[in-house]
């Protein structure tokens, strides 16, 4: 069996610190041995009676190991 992508989520405290972690990924993909696919964050805030109390932003990375076929795998 192998290993073909994974899906990691975060939570970041910042913008600017959800978008270090997206330019990390970037910056690992070749030394880690994956290409970074679907890549993004989301802003999320807690409310309680109608004012914001909490903020998060949410990280989410693709990194894609490998393919469903091997090169060369089905060639005559």
């Amino acid at each position: 069996m192998k290993r073909l992508k994974v899906t990691e989520e975060f939570r970041a405290y910042s913008e600017e610190e959800a978008l270090a972690a997206i330019a990390a990924a970037r910056e690992l993909q070749k030394k880690e041995g994956y290409v970074l696919g679907a890549n993004g964050y989301k802003y999320k805030t807690k409310k309680s009676k109608g004012q914001i109390i909490g903020e998060a932003w949410i990280v989410t990375l693709t990194k894609i190991f490998d393919e469903v076929w091997d090169e060369g795998e089905f060639d005559g």
